[in-house]
């Protein structure tokens, strides 16, 4: 079965991005002490008998005399000391391994935190630098620190390990080999002291050695190699169309609980056994930071490291919108997190999500996901954590709640004292189930619940039957008493839902509407310059911070703003094209996030410093900096793009002016000087044999062309100084019949045959114009008239007065202009078979006229001649008072 075209090019990309970097070979084990470290050395001896450029960033022997002993003959990178707390330690030193450029390099214990201050906060990230220089990197990695392992190795163990590797670098990966020994033989290293030292091992033995965890680890590791295989296995014979694969997407939805990220971890594991792509979404009721939009962000970043989409949904009605999502980004599984426990509370007042997915019709597969329980040590401090902080919020933010709840209720029982006393209305409980409602706008769902019983006692209390007292002494009063409670509920419900729907689609309109804003301020930016001013304003405001910008050599802000160290993480940006600083793992001691610009050819970089000067970011801010970025990026991309066909384009005319020129320059210069040269050789050699009247004639044709060649060479004076704005108006007033005499007689004396009429109406203003220009731009459509009027057909002139303008047609009876030329025929170098547009021609003598007409502010136009026959030139001069 043939496989898709997509999937098909998608795996020959995959292999082909994995060839042009460096390739991963991973030595993988179930624990300490299995011979990972012993394993590499002995290939990279191996490597280097094959004549491979092999080097040992860092390797950790940890005492261990046989493997001290590989290290001999290998080229060792000497480590780099980095001081940290007054003490001097030692790291891998990058920049000397990407300068000397091996083919291979070693680097051991992949998962291993570096000291701070260094570029990087953890090992593997060098590695990945490493990787993107073109460089191969063997390294070894123990089962426990792969980061999506992480909750079931501390289910097994009761171990929380801290040291983490993404499993996206799996991605990178050329081999992965695993080393493995035997649970009874790794314990007995571990007794003779091999592993660790004599005082630490008995400590081990009764903690992560226990036989139990290391044969479930060893597990593990076999089943990440085997995954790891089948996943490579399946890759090559997708890109050699040879198999088709089961598409599947996994979709996992989270509510922000404790075990969100163990959710992640499993819902990885589970797309990842199904060869799945997937994704995670949040659904918000509200736009309210607590605890739960904290848990949201972290998973979600755990998630996107692990590879996955992430999606933050708004909506009141959860499961609607969940298999909505699962249409939309084309979901084949829905994963559940179902929680281990739940308060009677959660049960009597949760949303029932599972039954109503349950209940509706759709194609979908839903798995229900058991996160596993956390020891309680752990979740007394979640509680804790979690309840202080509902503390402090409900404080800062649920005062305002509270107090406008208590006027409300207060305003709603002086209505009713109010209506009861001096009015004799009856009916009071409407007047707090309308007190109730304002409150349910206004506050939260508890406060509401209470806010009813309030009302209700008070309604009691004053207004019913015995007075000032709880008691209830009629049926009457009973009932009446039942019904406001159910209403005041169903009401305060309702409009606690709708309160709660307003804020969600407020807080989802905010970023479509941030978005909008940038993109129409952006959209006016005609270069990079001010395409950087809106983004860095823009940015700025929305996010309430200091931004600072970088593209090509070009910066906006205030340089003295970054120090050193963070110029440097600037640089490193731009040059790698991936984030640093601040809310990364990259250079974290700098205050400011460090955000690459992806443009056409290069990179830029954009820098941020929030004024809260806060720790963390929410997934929201997070996601909404990152799409404005992408915007700000397309944006340069379109300007660069703008200005780089803009430049093609102008030495493209350039070219085709040039080649016209040249063109016509070597046709119609050349005819002249040819006639010339011809006629002087002619008397030359042959002018005392020819009669009188051949000289004058070879004499009259040689001042003829000589005058045409003079025409010529005037036309591209003329044409020059106009381009160049260098021509001076120097004008006075003169009549038109003036101008149109000059221009005729000097055409008569080049063409002496030419017929020209002449119709001037009464009492013609005089214009104020330069004479001399105007003349020639007469002179120029009348020769280029006659050149193509039938012999003995006079060339017609009319000038009338047209308002504030002096019009003068000038008719001939030629071929006359197609409609769809009438507007070129004014270009430069637009030669069409009529007057100085045709084989003889250059094509600057209506380009000459329209310069000078505008430049007195007139207008020139080609339209058909008298009954359609021939072509009528319209100048139109502005009258100007005397």
């Amino acid at each position: 079965m043939q496989i898709d075209r997509n999937n098909k090019a998608d795996a020959w990309l995959a292999h082909s991005q994995r060839e042009q970097s460096g390739r991963l070979t991973i030595f993988l084990g179930a624990a300490p002490g299995v011979g990972k470290t012993y394993a590499m050395l002995t290939r990279a001896h191996e490597l280097m008998q094959q004549g491979q450029h092999v080097v040992v960033g860092v390797v950790e022997t940890h005492g261990r005399s046989d493997t001290e002993a590989l290290i001999q003959g290998l080229n060792v990178i000497a480590r780099k000391p980095v001081e940290y707390q007054g003490r001097m330690l030692n790291e891998m030193d990058l920049d000397q391994i990407l300068k000397l450029k091996p083919q291979i390099v070693l680097v051991d214990e992949l998962a291993h935190r570096n000291v701070p201050n260094s570029r990087h906060e953890y090992r593997w990230q060098d590695v990945n630098e490493l990787l993107d220089a073109g460089i191969d990197v063997y390294s070894t990695l123990n089962i426990q620190h792969l980061e999506s392992l992480n909750d079931v190795v501390f289910q097994i163990t009761g171990i929380r390990v801290t040291e983490t590797v993404p499993d996206a670098l799996l991605k990178r990966l050329k081999d992965i080999r695993l080393v493995d020994l035997p649970v009874p033989e790794l314990l007995e290293r571990m007794n003779h002291g091999k592993i660790y030292f004599a005082d630490v091992a008995p400590h081990a033995l009764q903690g992560f050695f226990k036989a139990a965890n290391l044969t479930a680890l060893r597990d593990l590791a076999i089943q990440t190699v085997a995954g790891q295989v089948d996943i490579d296995y399946r890759e090559k014979f997708v890109a050699q169309g040879q198999i088709i694969p089961i598409q599947n997407h996994v979709m996992l939805a989270i509510d922000g609980s404790e075990f969100s990220e163990d959710l992640v971890r499993r819902a990885h594991r589970i797309a990842e056994r199904r060869n799945a792509t997937w994704s995670v979404i949040s659904i918000q009721k509200s736009k309210v930071e607590t605890t739960q939009a904290f848990a949201v962000t972290k998973a979600f970043n755990l998630a996107r490291k692990l590879g996955a989409d992430t999606y933050l949904l708004y909506s009141n009605h959860i499961a609607s919108t969940i298999l909505q999502a699962a249409y939309d980004y084309g979901a084949s599984n829905i994963l559940l997190g179902k929680s281990p426990q739940k308060s009677l509370w959660q049960r009597l007042f949760s949303d029932h999500i599972a039954d109503q997915l349950l209940e509706k019709q759709h194609p979908f597969e839903i798995t229900f996901v058991q996160p596993l329980k956390a020891k309680n040590s752990e979740k007394r401090l979640q509680k804790d954590l979690a309840h202080s902080s509902w503390l402090e919020q409900g404080l800062a933010f649920n005062q305002r709640e509270v107090f406008e709840s208590i006027i409300i209720v207060l305003l709603g029982l002086i209505v009713a004292a109010i209506s009861d006393h001096f009015i004799g209305y009856s009916d009071l409980a409407l007047i707090f189930i309308v007190t109730v409602l304002l409150v349910a706008i206004r506050a939260r769902m508890l406060i509401t619940i209470i806010s009813v019983f309030i009302c209700f006692l008070l309604y009691n209390y004053f207004f019913i039957e015995p007075r000032f007292t709880f008691m209830i002494s009629a049926e009457r009063g009973v009932i009446t008493i039942i019904t406001f409670i159910v209403s005041a509920l169903l009401v305060g419900r309702l409009a606690n839902q709708l309160r709660a729907q307003v804020l969600s689609l407020r807080a989802a309109n905010s970023v479509s509407l941030q978005l909008q804003e940038l993109e129409r301020k952006l959209s006016t930016c005609v270069d990079i310059e001010q395409v950087l001013n809106v983004a860095k304003q823009h940015l700025e405001t929305s996010l309430n911070a200091t931004v600072w910008l970088k593209v090509e050599n070009q910066s906006l802000g205030d340089p003295s703003v970054l120090n050193e160290k963070d110029q440097i993480a600037a640089d490193w940006t731009q040059k790698n094209a991936k984030p640093c600083g601040r809310f990364t793992n990259t250079l974290t001691n700098s205050d400011w996030w460090f955000i690459p610009l992806n443009l056409v050819k290069e990179y830029g970089v954009i820098a941020i410093r929030f004024h809260q000067n806060a720790q963390t970011i929410s997934f929201e801010l997070q996601r909404l900096t990152e799409l404005m970025i992408e915007d700000i990026a397309q944006t340069v991309a379109r300007v660069q793009l703008s200005l780089q066909l803009e430049n093609s384009r102008v030495v493209a005319e350039t070219e085709k002016l040039r080649s016209a020129l040249l063109s016509s320059v070597s046709h119609d210069l050349r005819s002249p000087l040819a006639a010339m040269i011809g006629s002087a050789d002619t008397l030359k050699y042959y002018g005392e044999q020819m009669p009188e009247s051949d000289r004058h004639e070879l004499l009259d044709t040689i001042h003829i062309e000589g005058e045409r060649l003079d025409r010529y060479i005037q036309n591209l004076l003329d044409m020059t100084r106009l381009g160049h704005q260098g021509l001076t108006l120097s004008r006075t007033w003169i009549g038109v019949d003036e101008l149109i005499g000059s221009a005729t007689q000097r055409l008569k004396r080049y063409q002496p045959e030419v017929k020209i009429e002449v119709a001037l109406a009464e009492e013609l203003p005089q214009l104020y114009v330069h004479p001399a220009l105007i003349e020639q731009a007469i002179f120029n459509v009348l020769e280029n008239a006659a050149k193509f009027s039938p012999d003995n057909v006079p060339i017609e002139i009319k000038i009338q007065q047209q308002e504030q303008f002096l019009q003068i047609d000038i008719i001939d009876q030629g071929g006359g202009i197609p409609e769809d030329e009438r507007e070129q025929i004014f270009d430069m170098f637009y030669t069409m078979q009529r007057g100085d547009r045709g084989k003889t021609g250059t094509g600057l003598g209506l380009a000459i006229v329209k310069a000078i007409i505008g430049a007195h502010m007139g207008s020139i136009e080609a339209f058909a001649g008298t009954d359609g026959q021939g072509t009528l030139i319209r100048i139109r001069l502005p009258l100007h008072q005397g």
